[in-house]
C-alpha cells in the first residue's frame, strides 16, 4: 500500500518502530520534534507500539523520553510487553534442549564464540532470577552493566527468549550467513548491530511475528500498519507493515525490505513520516 502517492488512503490505523537507530537519535534520546509527533498520533487515537531487539527491562529510557507508555514487542517478537502496567504479557522462549543443540552448532561452526542468554520474569524488573547471563568468553558488543557471568552450563540451563553468540573478530554478517544454513528449523536468527553478533530466537519468532501478535491485541490489520525500522532484524516486519519505511542510515537489507527511505535517525526521520498525517503544528497549543 502507498499511502504517499495515494493520499485519499487512510492514514495507518496503528504505527509500529523499532528503537535503537530509528526512533532515537545518536545519544540514544527521543528527540523533542520526535516526541511531538508520537503525542499527535497518540492523542488522535492511533496505537503507538514499541518493536525491538530490547528486552523489556531496556524499555523505561525509551517510555520516558517518549512522556508516553506504550505496547512493546521486545526481543525481537519473543515478548509482548505492556509498558505502562509493567507486565509482561507473553513470552516465547527456546526450551533448555534448543539452547543446548544451538550452542553446540555455534562453538562448532564459530569456533572462540562467547554464548550469553536473555530470559523474562513477570515484569520487566523481575528480580527473581538473572535475566541476562553469560558465559566467560562472552565479551559484550556494547556497554551492559546487568550481565550476570555465569558458567557455560548455567547460560544453557533454563529457557531463554533470545540466545546472543559473539564473536569479536568476525562481521554479524558473516557469523548469519555460517549458522544460518545450518539450524534446520530449530531456531531463527537474526541480527541488530554489525558488531559480530547474532540473536537466536525460537522458530517463527521474529518482529512480524510479535507485532501480528500486538496488531491483533488492538485490532488492526496488517495493511494498515505503518512501521519504521534500519537493520535486518527489522526486514520482517517492514515486510509485513502496510507500508515499511526504513531509515537513511539503514542497513542495506532493510532500505530493499522497505516501501521508502526515510531520512536518518539523527535528522528526525521517523518524525517526517508521521507529520504527514500528524503535523506538529496540531499539538502547538499544548507543547510550551
Amino acid at each position: 500500500m502507498d499511502w504517499v502517492t495515494h493520499p485519499h488512503l487512510p492514514k495507518p490505523k496503528m504505527v509500529a518502530t523499532d528503537v535503537d537507530g530509528t526512533l532515537i537519535d545518536a545519544d540514544e534520546q527521543v528527540t523533542p520534534r520526535t516526541k511531538a509527533a508520537v503525542a499527535a498520533l497518540v492523542a488522535d487515537g492511533v496505537p503507538f507500539v514499541l518493536a525491538t531487539g530490547r528486552p523489556p527491562r531496556w524499555i523505561d529510557p525509551v517510555v520516558a523520553g517518549l512522556g508516553y507508555a506504550p505496547l512493546c514487542v521486545c526481543g525481537n517478537g519473543a515478548v509482548i510487553y505492556d509498558s505502562a502496567t509493567d507486565r509482561i504479557l507473553q513470552q516465547i522462549s527456546l526450551d533448555v534442549a534448543s539452547l543446548a543443540w544451538l550452542a553446540e552448532l555455534a562453538e562448532r561452526v564459530l569456533p572462540g564464540c562467547g554464548l550469553a542468554a536473555e530470559r523474562v520474569g513477570a515484569s520487566a524488573h523481575d528480580a527473581a532470577t538473572p535475566q541476562f547471563v553469560s558465559s566467560p568468553e562472552y565479551q559484550h558488543a556494547w556497554l551492559n552493566p546487568d550481565d550476570t557471568q555465569v558458567a557455560r552450563a548455567e547460560v544453557l540451563a533454563a529457557p531463554a527468549i533470545k540466545m546472543l553468540i559473539r564473536l569479536p573478530r568476525a562481521t554479524s554478517a558473516q557469523m548469519h550467513d555460517a549458522i544460518a544454513p545450518r539450524l534446520n528449523g530449530r531456531a531463527d536468527v537474526t541480527y541488530s548491530t554489525d558488531n559480530g553478533l547474532i540473536e537466536l530466537s525460537a522458530p517463527g519468532v521474529t518482529k512480524a511475528s510479535g507485532l501480528a501478535i500486538a496488531a491483533e491485541r488492538l485490532g488492526v490489520e496488517h495493511r494498515e500498519i505503518l512501521a519504521f525500522g534500519d537493520m535486518p532484524n527489522d526486514v520482517p516486519m517492514l515486510r509485513m507493515a502496510g507500508h515499511g519505511v526504513a531509515m537513511g542510515n539503514a542497513h542495506p537489507a532493510a532500505q530493499a525490505a522497505a516501501d521508502e527511505v526515510t531520512a536518518a535517525n539523527t535528522a528526525d526521520g521517523v518524525a517526517r513520516i508521521l507529520e504527514r498525517w500528524w503535523p506538529a503544528e496540531s499539538l502547538s497549543t499544548n507543547n510550551h
